[in-house]
């Protein structure tokens, strides 16, 4: 199946990004994400499949139980997805951001995670 550019961004964010289960995950990834995907972040840049996987439970180790939520509906024009998301505790917002995605062929081959707020969890 062929996914839309607005529905990749809902499986990165919450099949990926919130999931606990690493087999799942790697599935999704596998499914959803160019091989040789380039995911940017704010402070590095991460290539393929293998360090995407790596760095996605990095992020779930550094902040045991904080979980993303989505803002808005995902949006798409052409190959273009986009995203808007909180993070932190389930019941508080540490951080806010958006990650747009540049896709091909319904898989992401391109990432890039905006910060746009940075708030102190109580």
């Amino acid at each position: 199946m062929t996914r839309s550019p607005a529905d990749l961004m809902r499986v990165n964010l919450l099949e990926v990004f919130n999931e606990p289960d690493p087999a799942h995950r790697v599935a999704v990834i596998t499914e959803n994400y160019a091989e040789d995907v380039v995911w940017h972040e704010p402070d590095r840049i991460t290539r393929g499949r293998k360090d995407l996987e790596r760095r996605a439970e990095e992020l779930r180790a550094e902040n045991p139980g904080w979980v993303f939520r989505p803002v808005g509906l995902a949006s798409e024009l052409d190959d273009i997805g986009h995203l808007g998301w909180e993070y932190g505790p389930a019941d508080q917002l540490a951080v806010a951001g958006m990650d747009i995605a540049r896709t091909k062929d319904g898989v992401i081959i391109e990432l890039y995670t905006i910060v746009t707020e940075i708030h102190q969890p109580s």
